[in-house]
């Protein structure tokens, strides 16, 4: 099965800049769309960002839009959450997730893999 291995997370002051990465296994990457959620303590799982496969399309919450950027490297097998203008409210696991139809989605269930997450921190 696919296996992914987020990294790049940490402690960040408010206003400041992350780049979270997301490592898959297997040759299908690039067939695959990958998402990024997030979960905050006491708080639901919610949709962060998408790309399809091939990178064309992109899907933002509107908490984030404008702030963040999914980007993709199917050479690579990565997916990046390029975060910035952090705010305190951004604090949460980041986790990402791969979709076998290679359409983007905001929905969590349509997901077929996921990561174990990587914990984000914005002080104020």
């Amino acid at each position: 099965q696919v296996q992914l291995v987020e990294s790049g997370g940490g402690l960040v002051q408010a206003g400041g800049f992350l780049r979270l990465s997301c490592a898959a296994s297997g040759r299908t990457f690039s067939s695959y769309a990958m998402g990024w959620f997030r979960q905050a303590p006491g708080k639901e799982r919610e949709f962060v960002a998408a790309i399809n496969w091939s990178g064309g399309s992109t899907y933002y919450a509107d908490s984030v839009k404008g702030r963040f950027t999914i980007s993709r490297d199917n050479a690579k097998n990565t997916v990046y959450l390029q975060m910035s203008s952090l705010q305190p409210d951004d604090t949460a696991v980041y986790s990402c997730a791969a979709r076998a139809s290679g359409l983007g989605s905001r929905d969590a269930v349509q997901y077929d893999y996921w990561g174990q997450g990587t914990q984000v921190t914005v002080s104020s």
